[in-house]
């Protein structure tokens, strides 16, 4: 076993990460499995805090940072709730470890994959901030507003963490169109219709039923039905793109990978409308409001992976001419 010296010591303190990678070099599987298990984590916060409101549990610890004015965790007073809300609060904690994990792999990758880096440290200051965000929900009632924009806060966190996965599955170099202009523009399109319609998803949240306590808890003053159908015509628009763009790959003979991801996202939307449909029908149950939130996370995933399927890129390496190829391209 190697005997750590007082310089060791100290290199590890100043640069960590730089520490690290001069001792260990994980393989590309690693890299990989890193970024995504950051991914998987960030659906589990989302379906974690889901889990928080509809058991009541939103103010199961009533203040923030600790979770009584007297003790940084629960009391046995505080029963059930106070359990869920401070779990959920410790699940941050296991993110931030993903995030983390997913940096240092990067960072100690042979090369250094440093794009892939700087996504993950992304990754890691929205946490915080949604982090931090989480207290001011707590401190302000539930207020919706506040729920809205932390839900929106952890999308924004689940996009950069699907980015960071698959740019540690693919090289550095210039991306490479796969398909025309106009079917990218399409796709983005798509990507907007999706996001509004998310967005418009905390609306109905916080106008609806879950109010996330047990008490009485301001509610966003609008019509839920209104509000309700709203969201259900932008979901009809995002589905009528999707098999649009789902055609137009087809028509232009795109390559399968494309052509692949569009077909998983019609298939991941049909569920989601069920679910949502089913769920409006039977007076918003709990388990299947749960089951939309999850929902709501693999449209947003299986959306940004048909617009990331669009191009390619391969290593920097690869691009660079080998020597006979340049002797050639000079004669």
């Amino acid at each position: 076993m190697p005997k750590w010296t007082r310089a060791d010591l100290a290199e590890a303190a100043r640069n960590p990460l730089a520490y690290i990678a001069e001792r260990w070099t994980p393989t590309q599987r690693t890299v990989e499995r890193a970024a995504l298990i950051a991914v998987v984590m960030a659906v589990v916060i989302v379906v974690t805090g889901g889990a928080v409101r509809l058991t009541g549990s939103g103010l199961g610890c009533p203040t923030w940072p600790r979770c009584t004015d007297q003790s940084l965790t629960p009391t046995d007073a505080m029963g059930f709730h106070g359990v869920i809300e401070f779990g959920n609060r410790m699940l941050t904690y296991v993110l931030c470890a993903a995030v983390g994990w997913a940096i240092i792999a990067a960072r100690a990758a042979k090369p250094m994959r440093r794009s892939v880096t700087r996504l993950g440290w992304a990754q890691f200051w929205i946490v915080m901030g949604n982090a931090v965000l989480g207290g001011i929900v707590v401190l302000v009632g539930l207020n919706p507003y506040t729920v809205a924009a932390h839900f929106l806060l952890s999308t924004a966190l689940l996009a950069v963490a699907v980015l960071t996965w698959q740019r540690a599955r693919e090289g550095d170099g210039a991306p490479r169109p796969l398909v025309g202009k106009a079917v990218v523009q399409l796709t983005w399109l798509l990507v907007a219709a999706a996001g509004t319609l998310i967005a418009v998803g905390t609306v109905v949240t916080g106008a609806g039923r879950h109010a996330g306590d047990t008490s009485e808890v301001y509610r966003i003053p609008l019509d839920w039905t209104m509000i309700t159908q709203l969201h259900a015509d932008l979901a009809w628009v995002v589905v009528a793109l999707a098999v649009a763009l789902w055609f137009v790959l087809k028509a232009v003979d795109a390559p399968a990978g494309p052509r692949a991801r569009a077909r998983d996202l019609f298939l991941v939307l049909m569920g989601q409308g069920v679910i949502g449909y089913v769920q409006y029908f039977t007076k918003t149950p709990e388990i299947l409001v749960g089951l939309h939130m999850f929902g709501s996370c693999l449209v947003w995933i299986a959306v940004l992976r048909v617009l990331l399927a669009l191009r390619e890129r391969p290593d920097a390496t690869a691009e660079v001419p080998a020597p006979a190829d340049s002797a050639l391209a000079s004669a």
